[in-house]
């Protein structure tokens, strides 16, 4: 299969290079329009609770759309007359706006809520609820900002609230793919230049990326049509896409170089190159799709929709590396190969041979250190804690962030965080109910039809709106910000409130915990899904039990240390969180982003070195010593490749990691950081001393398998 993808690359390369070079003016045309098309949202499944609770009060109460908060701040008072003439005539507007639900403020209503001021009186909230979800309330969201903020008359206004945040980061995403591209080509660039030697061979990787960007955006941009993608796809998948594609064209340079300083010409070499290379390639690929599919199991579209692009920027990154990459090769011929080649040194000389070999020698005494430091940057992962982003992921000099920060220092209620309750029923008495909801440790006040009330008194009409067909609504006014720990345990406080019928609740609290749920219910399924299908191929590709098993124990312990690492940092703000905001929780879906995808780039590397451990050891005598020569060859053959792939890899990672959005820069650092750890600690310490201690039982396999096993085995 892989000679017939490769075929036409060898016969007419620059008939390829011209309809790459035609797919990517296309592509970058397509791929340019892909920004205006992402989803925001995503974060929690249509099926859980607080959606649920969040549809009823769309179509029972009229109650749609996504927060947008204004702040009208003087240093006179917020009732002072310049302020509240600014702020009464912006509520007024946004009321006689039809892309406005609803708008409250203490300038307009006839009975001003205390919760709509700040504690010294100074600043007053402007709270109005944009028509339409995550996909166009952010635009609505911008227009209404520029037309009201700014500072007139010693009166400041500044615009917040779910949808500006929404907005915000779609704006900051996008300008941090421009900035994460400025740093990862140039330096990557000069990278391949070093490690390759020749400035005309590391073309080869870097135009194969620079196309597989363009191609990414193209992907995204028609993946839209077919499944709603988050924002934060953007990121992503354009960093896995330049990243595979530089990755996959080393290996196949790498080894197309070997067969030419064995004395191959050109032909010969490139066709053995892309067999055995492009072999690999392809089963590499294969496993980091696996992985990916992983996130699937998962209820969040916004999961499903980063790995529904993932696996297609995968793929693309192995046609590119079966296609664009030989074309050049057949096209440039010599010219990489000018200076005297490292592949033609005697392997017994290169640096990694020697590493190996120390390492058997003393397999214990090496392994040991590791073993001992990835689980000590591992044990932060017990005090994970997992909650949803708000304005704290983006940077503090936008109004969005601003807002937020001063409703959470500066009022004495949340106006984000109000608990709503569904009493399911018809005609219940709900007044009892809701009074006992007020006696709850930090409720301000519960409103619904039968009256409002704080501490079990009555403080004020009801809202005869809060009756719907078939059930009744009540608001629960919070003092306590909505992802904090202290709200879930209010939360559950709540729901221990006896009610006179069936309930439902919903809001930032229980959207923060139903996000934890899903999580935890996907979990197991994806695990088992990478674990078992993972532990197959390599099985296919091996021949051996065992060291599909290893490969899955050593990935679960770099991942962990990986965790470990991020948790101390940005959950528990230790070196100043690099730069962002320690909220002392981690963004719920990032430990399965990080999961799927580092695993699977893990695996990548995995499968390079066991493709040429298994290829050596098959070609010798079979016995303990022939093992460790399979594992120092092999390290020493593959290991400068896997070592050079992630640190190139790891740069264009770093690249996402100077974001100015907390979970794309914890992503990326994430990244960066597990693609070293395993490229480095792992595959040149720890697998070279596992292999020496297994000896040959590292190729063990039932005995009756071996027949079954020769027939699918995925190898030559």
């Amino acid at each position: 299969m892989i000679d017939r993808l490769t075929a036409p690359a060898l016969r007419t390369p620059k008939l390829v290079l011209i309809l790459v070079g035609i797919a990517f003016v296309l592509c970058g045309a397509v791929g340019s329009q892909a920004v205006a098309r992402l989803s925001q949202g995503g974060f929690v499944s249509t099926d859980s609770e607080s959606a649920r609770v969040a549809g009823m009060l769309e179509r029972d109460y009229g109650m749609t759309g996504a927060q947008l908060v204004f702040t009208v701040e003087s240093p006179d008072g917020a009732l002072d007359p310049a302020a509240s003439a600014r702020g009464r005539e912006i509520a007024q507007q946004l009321k006689g706006d039809s892309r406005i639900s609803r708008a409250v403020s203490p300038w307009t209503e006839p009975m001003p809520s205390r919760a709509l001021l700040s504690r010294d009186g100074k600043i007053g909230l402007i709270v109005a609820t944009v028509r339409g979800d995550e996909n166009n309330a952010p635009g609505i969201a911008r227009e209404l900002a520029d037309e009201f903020t700014g500072s007139r008359d010693d009166v400041t206004v500044r615009a917040g609230g779910q949808a500006k945040v929404w907005r915000d980061t779609g704006q900051q995403t996008q300008q941090d793919l421009a900035v994460a591209e400025a740093i990862a080509l140039p330096l990557t660039f000069l990278l391949l230049v070093w490690f390759l030697r020749s400035l005309v061979a590391a073309l080869i990787p870097f135009l194969t990326g620079v196309v597989a960007i363009a191609g990414a955006g193209a992907v995204l941009y028609l993946m839209t049509y077919v499944v709603e993608l988050s924002v934060f796809a953007l990121n992503i998948t354009t960093a896995i896409g330049l990243a595979l594609a530089i990755d996959y064209s080393l290996l196949i340079i790498g080894r197309y170089r070997e067969e030419i300083a064995r004395g191959a010409e050109r032909t010969d070499a490139l066709t053995v190159a892309m067999r055995r290379g492009g072999r690999a390639v392809a089963f590499s690929g294969t496993t980091v799709g696996i992985a990916l599919i992983g996130m699937l199991f998962f209820p969040m579209a916004f999961l499903r929709s980063l790995a529904s692009a993932g696996l297609a920027v995968v793929a693309l990154s192995i046609v590119l590396a079966l296609t664009m990459v030989p074309a050049l090769l057949m096209v440039l011929g010599d010219r990489i190969n000018r200076k005297p080649l490292r592949e033609a040194t005697p392997v017994e000389r290169s640096l990694l041979y020697r590493v190996a070999r120390g390492v058997q020698r003393r397999p214990a005494l090496s392994a040991l250190p590791v073993l001992a430091l990835l689980l000590l940057l591992g044990s932060p992962i017990v005090g994970l804690r997992l909650g949803l982003p708000d304005d704290r992921v983006l940077p503090a000099g936008l109004d969005s962030r601003q807002v937020g920060d001063l409703l959470r220092d500066r009022f004495d209620d949340n106006a984000t965080g109000s608990v709503h309750i569904i009493v399911r029923g018809q005609g219940i008495d709900t007044g009892a109910y809701a009074a006992a909801l007020s006696r709850v440790p930090d409720v301000r006040a519960v409103v619904g039809p039968a009256g409002a009330f704080e501490n079990a008194r009555m403080i004020g009409p009801g809202d005869p709106a809060a009756t719907g067909p078939d059930s009744v609504h009540l608001t629960v006014a919070t003092r306590l910000d909505p992802y904090s720990e202290a709200a879930e345990q209010q939360l559950d406080a709540l729901r221990a409130v006896p009610a006179p019928a069936p309930v439902l609740f919903g809001g930032l609290a229980q959207q923060t915990e139903d996000a934890g749920q899903g999580i935890a219910q996907g979990f197991p399924k994806a695990i088992a899904w990478i674990a078992v299908v993972t532990f197959g191929l390599l099985l296919l590709l091996t021949g051996s039990v065992v060291l599909p098993l290893k490969a899955l124990v050593l990935n679960t312990l770099s991942l962990s240390a990986t965790f470990g690492a991020l948790v101390f940092v940005f959950q528990w703000g230790h070196l100043g969180g690099l730069g962002t905001l320690a909220t002392g929780y981690t963004i719920a879906t990032l430990p399965v982003l990080l999961f799927c995808v580092a695993f699977g780039l893990s695996m990548d590397y995995e499968v390079f070195l066991l493709a040429r451990f298994t290829e050596e050891w098959e070609h010798s005598a079979k016995t303990r010593q022939d093992n460790d020569n399979a594992v120092a060859l092999g390290i020493a053959r593959s290991g400068r490749i896997v070592t050079a792939a992630a640190l190139l890899m790891a740069v264009v990672f770093a690249g996402i990691a100077v974001s100015g959005v907390t979970m794309n820069r914890m992503l990326g650092l994430g990244l960066a950081l597990a693609v070293l750890m395993d490229a480095t600690l792992v595959r040149m310490v720890l697998v070279p001393a596992f292999m020496r201690v297994m000896g040959t039982a590292n190729w063990w396999a039932p005995a009756r398998s071996w027949p079954l096993l020769e027939k699918v085995a995925l190898r030559e």
